[in-house]
């Protein structure tokens, strides 16, 4: 087995990145991740360490490792030494600087972003050398932790998808013999307060180099601080280790009787539990969680927690879960339509002098993405209303460039009629044109034009590192494949 994991590494201190078999480090990762799976189900916890650091120390996972960070969204953002891995040349010699002996990770450089309340969300950014670390270990961590989570947590796990969660609320509330009451909930500074102390002892991966990590410190103003609790917002594996830190509350909730019918929904810190009566999860669910939470170093965020009936509805994951009658519909709620709306709109605005087809072009990811992540709820009737207010912000700006002009001429000038429709806002390109020597016509994207389709969840057992999962995945990922391209690319795929 030895012999087959380290194959790429033939040459390991001369091999150059371009010659890297990826395919053969893809396989060798693989076969040891499915070996950690199952050493893992037979709580085989010594052979899970010995797989681990026969991971953490081969070529293929060191190799993949330095190919996440440096093609990843973050590769063109540096840590506190400045330093960005670039070249193939640089590359190569990073495969070479992933060991265990010696390593010291650096403090972080420490970013705040806005979030959605106008406060300021910290972010802690590694090194690239402690990304690909945080990478490779992570690859030897993630099958443990997909074997031991909860079933019914769907945020930041491969294969995964806020649509899973969303359609399991469904498949919770929709009958007429479900839970009434739900639970909202939602962690205070849930990255930022984890308990070091719970996470080394309860964290099954190196213990050194964790508690490394955890006690690097961030950089911010040229000032060091200490990390005495919390794991960076930035770090690849902070995410695993989060869900790992709140796996084990859903079993702790099957403690209750089935008459209950208390059941959980949870999305990374985000979560659901829906209950019989109100006085039940006030006076029992709700106690149990803020114990569960306690030994973590963690509590429940007063301000954002709440008990709701399913008749009055509640928001999750951008959309609104309601009965109506008794007959529940997820819609996409009233505050992620405006906060889509005032992007697009700002978005307008920002650019009252753009060319046209500028416009059309920047518009149009932002219009169909939206209406894409809503295709799978009940968005028909929310589609058109979009479309409508988009088009009034439109009509002003048309309007605005052109005071002196006509309504009918703006109208001719920014408007198209095709196919049966009027007020296409469309521009033609005449500088790309078709073999023809036609120009290539671009139009605006309508929300209305996305197709209702529900989305299939994903079993909730299903772990993407069991081979036993594998023919699932494979027929999943072609039926996700058929939805998302285009009928003559989907041609060509098949």
């Amino acid at each position: 087995m030895n012999a087959s994991v380290n194959a790429c590494a033939s040459s390991y201190g001369t091999v150059q990145w371009p010659d890297i078999d990826w395919a053969q480090c893809t396989r060798n990762v693989r076969r040891l991740q499915t070996r950690i799976v199952k050493a893992t189900q037979s709580s085989r916890w010594n052979k899970v360490k010995v797989l681990q650091r026969l991971l953490s120390s081969s070529f293929s996972g060191k190799a993949l490792a330095v190919k996440r960070v440096t093609e990843n969204q973050g590769k063109r953002t540096s840590g506190v030494d400045r330093q960005l891995w670039s070249t193939p040349e640089n590359k190569s010699q990073a495969v070479q600087t992933l060991n265990r002996r010696g390593y010291q990770p650096l403090p972080l450089r420490r970013v705040y972003i806005p979030k959605s309340n106008m406060k300021m969300r910290p972010l802690g950014i590694p090194t690239m050398k402690d990304r690909a670390m945080q990478a490779l270990h992570l690859l030897a961590l993630q099958p443990i932790s997909e074997t031991m989570a909860d079933k019914n947590s769907y945020g930041f796990r491969p294969e995964r998808a806020t649509h899973d969660a969303i359609e399991q609320c469904f498949n919770t509330l929709s009958q007429t013999r479900c839970a009434k009451w739900i639970l909202e909930g939602d962690i205070r500074g849930c990255f930022d307060n984890i308990n070091h102390e719970w996470l080394i002892a309860n964290i099954p991966m190196d213990k050194k180099i964790l508690h490394k990590w955890l006690k690097a410190g961030y950089i911010h103003k040229r000032i060091l601080y200490p990390t005495e609790a919390g794991t960076p917002q930035g770090g690849i594996c902070s995410p695993t280790l989060a869900n790992m830190t709140l796996d084990g509350l859903e079993t702790e909730l099957k403690k209750f009787r089935k008459q209950d019918k208390v059941h959980m929904v949870r999305y990374a810190d985000d979560f659901i539990i829906t209950g019989n009566s109100k006085e039940l999860l006030e006076n029992k669910v709700k106690p149990l969680v803020e114990k569960f939470l306690s030994a973590r170093g963690l509590e429940l965020s007063p301000e954002k927690t709440s008990i709701t009936h399913i008749d009055q509805g509640f928001d999750f994951l951008g959309v609104n879960i309601r009965k109506y009658n008794g007959k529940l519909l997820i819609k996409p709620s009233k505050k992620n339509v405006k906060a889509f709306l005032d992007k697009v709109r700002n978005a307008i605005k920002g650019n009252k002098t753009a060319k046209q087809i500028n416009l059309i072009k920047m518009l149009n990811p932002i219009i169909r993405g939206w209406a894409n992540y809503h295709r799978s709820v009940v968005a028909k009737e929310t589609f058109n209303r979009v479309d409508n207010e988009i088009w009034r912000s439109l009509w002003q700006w048309a309007k605005r460039r052109h005071p002196n002009k006509s309504l009918v001429w703006i109208k001719e000038k920014y408007f198209k009629t095709a196919e049966n429709r009027g007020w296409i806002f469309a521009s033609e390109d005449r500088v790309n044109l078709y073999p023809t020597g036609k120009p290539k016509v671009f139009s605006l994207f309508y929300a209305s034009d996305t197709p209702i389709k529900r989305h299939i969840k994903i079993r909730s057992e299903a772990n993407p590192f069991d081979p036993q999962f594998e023919t699932y995945f494979e027929v999943r990922s072609t039926s996700k494949m058929r939805d998302t391209l285009a009928r003559r690319k989907c041609r060509i795929w098949n």
